[in-house]
């Protein structure tokens, strides 16, 4: 055991130390003796360990004693688990001791969070941070830059990198091609970069952040920013805290610029097949008019966790004399002024839409088909992220990574349970303001369990709107409210189920997305997304999200179905921090790590 665990005047000092000390030193010894029932029996009856790559190759969360011992049975000889110790100093609260550890495995060093309960693991957090030899070149490896001496035929910086650009893709093929060039997309090429790993990002935009610049004036990030820095580079002190999207296109276009990445805008990809033979990918792409071949030995969709553009198909559309849109395809107000538009929808992009539209001058309905959860923006930020992403957090010691870990640490399984009594003091601080909307006739709901936020958006990216303003547009009338089922559109404007006719220039249809399989299907084949199956959602049986229970991201930054196929993408927040896990599973098949798989996630739902 390292000298870390060695200190028994410290954890004399601190019971918590004592009894974190105790439990790692005796679960490394259970790990090294081969031993998976005494490891698992050091598991609380009722207990979760989630592993981020570490030990399964995979972002798995086992349950309770017997799942442990199947899991560490089937991968323990393989991963040879060794030299925990503590990072820092434990804290206990409420009986429940919270200690923060590194580990090696044979290939590779990691961090966690153990969680105990009355001398057991009640919540158990391994991740991967690095591969040993093929360690990130930052701090003390970072690269000189300036090569001191002379040389008559020396190249600069930029002409060694101007080479590589132009001979990636053509006379070099990457190792990895990543399709979708927003923030997914850019940051784990920005990780891939720094683990040596050739990669092309395409994007059909002509610019990075481009996916931001073209949607509707108004948008900003609902999500603060201590949430949603990028990896390595974090946004500047000064930043504000809800970035206009503009503001998030520039930041996008810098970050690949300075992080140097092989980002080929202008680019479509119009076809994907796997070679078994020659054991790579075909990917064929038009740059800019030019048919491009690829041929990658791994292929990523970044292409947002929402996927294609869900656009309903009602009765009419054909005949209506007017405009309509998706909500991704909506330009901003400036054209309606005057314009009656009705929104079809009333989740974030609905809200956001018919603000910006009555601000424009137009005369707007927003036409609400289902309840929808709503949360503003102030209390959220207060009791839903300040303990961890805020200024508040960072006075407190917790930065970005801490939050990120302390977050990932704990299971899917009972995280409802942590968000309940969030959403319970925010219903509670803000009931004057759900009994307006209630009494302007807005449907709202919590969730199926009352969880919230962030579980809908867990759940099935769905379902949800964080005020920033339009709710109170709502409650005085400003934005015209109609629920109902639209039954048919009409050559001027829509019928609702109940025989409501709601006269339109434009209508706007805020009717979310699809799986992101979708993708897969126009560009691998139908038999490939079957293959994998639904992307996104916990299998928690509720509303969007059909069982049976998964315990992770369905086919997110993990190894899928089909075989040298993966996702990635989410929020900023997920972005940064799961692309380092994707971004390490890549390396070590680049470099011939054997990666045995444990628990591949297994297809349930189409996901059409």
């Amino acid at each position: 055991m390292s000298e870390t665990l060695e200190r028994p005047s410290t954890a004399a000092a601190n019971p918590a130390r004592a009894k974190a000390e105790a439990w790692l030193t005796d679960f490394e010894a259970a790990l090294k003796a081969g031993d998976a029932s005494r490891a698992a029996s050091m598991f609380a009856a009722t207990s979760f360990w989630r592993d981020l790559v570490a030990f399964t190759w995979n972002i798995r969360t086992v349950e309770n004693p017997d799942g442990v011992a199947d899991m560490l049975s089937a991968v323990l000889s393989g991963v040879e688990p060794h030299n925990f110790a503590l990072a820092e100093e434990p804290g206990e609260d409420g009986g429940i001791v919270t200690a923060f550890f590194t580990f090696e495995t044979k290939v590779a060093r990691g961090e966690g969070v153990l969680r105990l309960k009355d001398g057991k693991a009640w919540t158990f957090l391994t991740a991967m941070t690095e591969l040993k030899g093929f360690e990130e070149p930052m701090s003390e490896r970072r690269p000189m830059g300036a090569e001191h001496g002379s040389d008559a035929n020396r190249k600069s910086w930029l002409e060694k990198r101007e080479d590589e650009a132009r001979d990636l893709g053509y006379g070099t093929q990457p190792f990895t091609v990543i399709i979708g060039g927003g923030q997914g997309g850019i940051a784990l090429g920005a990780r891939l970069r720094q683990l040596g790993v050739p990669t092309i990002i395409v994007e059909k935009n002509d610019r990075p952040g481009d996916s931001w610049r073209k949607r509707y004036k108004s948008l900003c990030l609902h999500d603060p920013v201590w949430y949603d820095h990028l990896p390595y580079l974090q946004f500047p002190k000064n930043w504000p805290v809800f970035a206009p999207k503009d503001k998030i296109g520039d930041w996008l276009e810098m970050y690949a610029r300075i992080m140097e990445l092989n980002y080929w805008s202008k680019t479509t990809a119009r076809s994907a097949r796997y070679d078994e033979a020659k054991g790579e990918w075909e990917v064929v792409v038009d740059r800019d008019g030019e048919e491009v071949t690829l041929r990658p030995k791994e292929l990523v969709f970044a292409t947002g966790m929402s996927g294609k553009a869900n656009m309903p198909k009602f009765p009419g559309m054909d005949r209506f004399k007017g405009e309509q849109q998706h909500s991704s395809q909506h330009p901003g107000p400036d054209a309606y002024r005057g314009k009656k538009v009705v929104v079809v929808g009333s989740n974030n992009s609905a809200h956001d839409i018919c603000a910006a539209l009555y601000e424009g001058g137009a005369d707007v309905t927003m036409v609400q088909r289902s309840t929808t959860h709503i949360v503003r923006s102030d209390p959220l930020m207060e009791y839903g992220l300040g303990d961890l992403y805020s200024e508040r957090a960072l006075k407190s010691g917790i930065d970005t990574h801490k939050a990120d870990m302390i977050f990932a640490s704990i299971p899917y399984r009972i995280l409802h349970e942590f968000q309940i009594p969030i959403y319970d003091k925010i219903r509670e601080v803000d009931k004057d303001f759900y009994a307006a909307l209630e009494k302007a006739g807005f449907q709202l709901d919590f969730g199926a369990d009352d969880s919230g936020l962030f579980m809908k958006y867990l759940r099935r990216g769905s379902g949800y709107y964080i005020d920033v303003g339009a709710s109170q547009l709502i409650i005085d009338g400003k934005i015209k409210l109609k629920a109902g089922q639209l039954e048919e559109i009409t050559e001027t404007g829509i019928r609702l189920a109940d025989g409501t006719e709601l006269p339109a220039d434009l209508i706007v249809y805020a009717t979310g997305y699809g799986s992101m399989n979708g993708w897969v299907a126009d560009l691998v084949g139908q038999d490939a997304a079957d293959r994998v199956g639904k992307v996104w959602g916990l299998g928690s049986d509720t509303p969007k999200d059909p069982g049976p229970w998964e315990g992770e991201q369905r086919n997110m930054w993990k190894p899928t179905q089909v075989e040298h196929l993966w996702f990635h993408g989410g929020n900023l927040h997920q972005s940064r921090h799961y692309s380092l896990y994707l971004a390490l599973q890549l390396k070590a098949r680049q470099e011939g790590i054997p990666t045995p798989v444990w628990g591949l996630q297994e297809t349930h739902h189409l996901g059409r």
